[in-house]
């Protein structure tokens, strides 16, 4: 059982003890939950609340990837103590629960803090709020209004086809003007040409999509950028994997039979909701026909350049109930100035970043593509044999330690041809000096990954892996490699190897020594 940390207990012990009863509790997010509680996780979700029954209002609310242990409780407790959402920080007198495995896990972790854990059968509180989301979302009404859902999965996938991602960046900007439906004009930026996330996000207003593009261009921190996200004002098709087991993969692989389109707005005062009332889903609907009818006549002329181009289209009332406007006049143009002005902020502000340090560009080129890569650990005896045949390429100046169970490694595991191309590679670097985890956030989902990052001896910085931050098993590979790396002195190594055939196969195989291609020894960075 983890314990708390003393400075953690002794920061806790300093808040004072209110005369209070908190219910505390985890449960999975079933299809009845709001699909907004669990849109930070991919997976099955867990929400763990924690409630103080005497001021009847909640302290604590946390989604996390189900599986995530009785820690996760733990820490959603602390966070109840020392940053409630209401309240002020304090610790309670009693607490209780459902689950006697939990109530005596609290009861080891808060011996220390005078807080007596009961067990109950009944949470009043914890399950009428519990119920009152279950209400919530089955008497929510459908994602799409049923009368536009085929249409507008049919716009979709006209865009998908398009692909206006493969030739447009998502600074070039073209205006739909409407006049219908409380929507004068949207801007349409193009998303996908990254390979991070593809769609389509149409701003109501200009001033939205280029707040918003400059506060992701000058964002100070995660949370900043998060609150950016949600301060848009705009409607939105994204475009998902249809298979969970595909989410992994750059979607425009893809067919399109693989891919499911996404619906949804944003409001600065309603946040994100994934899901659209009928005008909202009409003026969508229109603008996606007036788009594809654009890209369809001037794909050419934008693949060579974006230019001044501007249509004018005759588009089918979809809404049905206005017999006296079958046809809606739909003008589409490009903003070649507005592409201008949002590329010219981003290099003044790189040209600002520049005057401080000297700007290194993160290369995508070292990996082989589908490539295994893992965390894992080569015996000392492994290490020395390597030596001795000449495929161990020790690290400058070295002053490794041959302490604990052997030497915490990256682990990239690839085609033979591909493996001894990238050991050239590396050698033409002059050899891999350092590796590191960095966090990195996707700007337009807020999704957090914990990028693996590879320096060369040439000053080069080469991604060799990106992990989701809260991945319980990356996040247990992470604590063995750093718990590892401490023991050797903070030199760690990077294993090039051969004999891959198929990813899911090879993952759970022993590496074979045969296969040992290359050994570079290397050290364990912090990320600045």
């Amino acid at each position: 059982m983890s314990a708390i940390k003393p400075s953690t207990l002794r920061r806790l012990q300093k808040l004072p003890q209110i005369p209070s009863v908190w219910e505390g509790d985890s449960r999975p997010l079933g299809e009845h939950f709001p699909s907004s509680l669990q849109q930070h996780i991919t997976g099955e979700g867990t929400c763990i609340l924690w409630v103080d029954g005497t001021q009847g209002v909640v302290r604590a609310m946390d989604v996390v990837p189900q599986g995530e242990g009785l820690e996760a409780v733990v820490r959603s407790l602390l966070q109840a103590m020392e940053a409630p959402h209401s309240s002020q920080p304090g610790r309670p007198q009693k607490i209780v629960v459902r689950d006697r495995e939990l109530q005596f896990y609290l009861r080891g972790v808060l011996q220390d803090l005078s807080i007596r854990v009961d067990c109950a059968g009944e949470l009043p509180l914890i399950d009428e709020i519990f119920d009152s989301f279950e209400e919530a979302a089955t008497s929510r009404g459908p994602d799409l209004p049923e009368t536009y859902r085929e249409l507008l999965m049919e716009k979709a996938l006209q865009i998908w086809q398009d692909a206006p991602w493969d030739y447009l960046e998502d600074h070039q900007v073209i205006a739909i003007t409407l006049k219908q439906w409380d929507v004068s004009t949207l801007y349409a930026s193009i998303m996908g040409m990254l390979g991070m996330e593809y769609g389509v996000l149409l701003y109501r207003s200009l001033d939205s999509l280029q707040q918003f593009r400059q506060e992701v261009i000058h964002r100070e921190s995660a949370e900043h950028l998060e609150g950016a996200f949600l301060r848009q004002d705009c409607l939105f098709l994204t475009f998902s994997a249809a298979d969970p087991e595909d989410d992994d993969l750059d979607l425009g692989l893809l067919p399109a039979e693989a891919v499911e389109p996404n619906f949804g707005t944003i409001h600065p005062l309603e946040g994100m909701r994934p899901l659209l009332a009928e005008e909202e889903a009409i003026a969508l609907a229109v603008a996606l026909e007036a788009l594809h009818r654009f890209i369809r006549q001037h794909h050419r002329t934008l693949e060579a350049e974006f230019t001044t181009l501007s249509s004018r289209y005759r588009i089918p009332n979809p809404q049905i109930v206005k017999a006296d406007q079958k046809v809606i006049s739909v003008q589409v143009e490009t903003l070649e100035a507005v592409a201008e002005r949002l590329l010219q902020i981003e290099a003044e502000d790189e040209d600002e970043e520049g005057d401080d340090e000297t700007q290194v560009m993160l290369r995508e080129d070292l990996i082989p593509d589908k490539s295994f890569l893992a965390l894992g650990l080569l015996p000392w005896a492994v290490v020395d044999h390597l030596r001795e045949t000449g495929q161990f390429y020790p690290f400058s100046n070295s002053e490794l330690q041959q302490q604990g169970e052997g030497l915490p490694v990256v682990i990239v595991r690839t085609t033979r041809p591909k493996a001894k191309a990238m050991i050239e590679t590396l050698q033409d670097a002059g050899g891999p000096e350092g590796i590191c985890f960095n966090v990195g956030v996707d700007p337009f989902s807020g999704t957090r990954y914990e990028l693996e990052i590879i320096r060369t001896a040439n000053g080069d910085l080469h991604l060799c892996g990106e992990f989701l931050e809260d991945d319980p098993r990356h996040v247990a590979a992470r604590h063995k490699w750093d718990h590892r790396c401490q023991k050797t002195g903070g030199y760690c190594g990077l294993v090039v190897a051969m004999g891959l055939t198929s990813t899911r196969q090879q993952s759970k195989e022993d590496l074979p020594l045969k296969h040992l291609l290359a050994l570079f020894e290397l050290q364990a960075l912090a990320p600045k």
